[in-house]
């Protein structure tokens, strides 16, 4: 995790190859999910149990949309095992979302750490993909779009509750 989040691109590499590996990426995500249930403790149980259920989904359908962004538009090689595997580790840095709840800096160490993932992120399927970082750069951005669109259209749909 700390080579992750540190953006070690040999890391990425041996965890892109690690077939073995994704039980152990779904277990960082769980960890970041955890860390950011812990920082968000004020806001009550059924808001813990959907974050940690969002984290899941949210990593699945993170993985889905850049595999399919950045093989179908960008010409990159990769299997969702892969893209998986790599952006699960691609999270480590969010377990500074444990500290969200210290008055100021929390909020702007989430803020932090969330841009950081995004670079996580651009490292991870750049080596996932292997292509260029503008090309990672670009699918990250367009896959981002993507997903924030995804959740307005589930919000609208559901009333809200998404």
């Amino acid at each position: 995790m700390i080579g992750a989040a540190a953006l070690k691109v040999p890391v990425y590499e041996e965890i892109e190859r690690d077939t073995t590996g994704t039980g152990e990426a779904a277990g960082v995500v769980a960890i970041v999910a955890a860390a950011s249930a812990l920082g968000g403790m004020g806001q009550g149980g059924a808001g813990i149990i959907a974050g940690i259920a969002g984290a899941f989904i949210g990593w699945l359908v993170w993985a889905a949309i850049t595999l399919w962004v950045g093989t179908k538009l960008f010409g990159g090689m990769a299997n969702l095992g892969e893209m998986l595997r790599v952006l699960g580790f691609a999270q480590s840095i969010g377990v500074i979302k444990a500290l969200a709840f210290i008055p100021i800096l929390g909020p702007l160490l989430g803020f932090a750490g969330s841009v950081w993932m995004l670079v996580c992120g651009v490292v991870a399927v750049r080596q996932a993909l292997d292509f260029t970082t503008g090309k990672a750069i670009g699918t990250v951005l367009i896959g981002w779009v993507l997903m924030v669109a995804l959740r307005l259209l589930l919000s609208f749909v559901t009333g809200g509750a998404a």
